[in-house]
């Protein structure tokens, strides 16, 4: 009787723990996949805010505006303008949808956006591709301390862009 009792007590001292540690493992998990889901969107906050681009040809300025809409999209328009007049705009959009992130690129003329698929998402970086165009294939942001930079660039050409954030 007293060893049926210590085995029985045994067993659910071990079951108690075991419990416990599939609790605490389900815990550390949620906490994970809420940190990674924190850290991806924190990953692109960086963009946020207005920026003037500092390598643009004589006499155009370009800017390129984003606000963060939700935990899961950003919004932006780029511009350029000569003598006071917008000459080109575009309107981009990055969306998260079920866990894969996408870039939605619209000129004013086209009925749809370009869309380029996230292939690489760092801490203050991004690539983009999309290889059923011509140009560009590929975009990267990147924050680069004070300053973002972004290039666009196929096979043989990229062009790079570097921005100052307006305070």
């Amino acid at each position: 009787m007293k060893r049926t009792f210590i085995l029985l007590t045994s067993i659910l001292v071990l079951s108690c723990n075991q419990n416990a540690k599939t609790n605490q493992d389900e815990k550390l998990e949620t906490e994970s996949n809420t940190k990674s889901e924190t850290k991806m969107t924190e990953n692109l906050d960086w963009l946020t805010g207005n920026w003037k681009r500092l390598n643009e040809e004589a006499g155009k300025e370009t800017f390129e505006n984003w606000e963060k809409i939700s935990p899961s999209e950003y919004s932006g328009i780029g511009f350029t303008m000569q003598k006071g007049d917008t000459i080109s705009q575009e309107k981009m959009d990055i969306i998260e949808t079920n866990g894969k992130w996408t870039l939605f690129v619209k000129m004013p003329n086209e009925k749809e956006a370009t869309t380029f698929e996230m292939a690489e998402l760092k801490s203050n970086e991004f690539v983009c591709v999309n290889d059923s165009i011509d140009f560009p294939k590929r975009i990267r942001y990147w924050l680069d301390g004070e300053k973002m930079k972004a290039k666009i660039s196929n096979d043989e050409m990229e062009i790079p862009f570097e921005f100052e954030k307006i305070k």
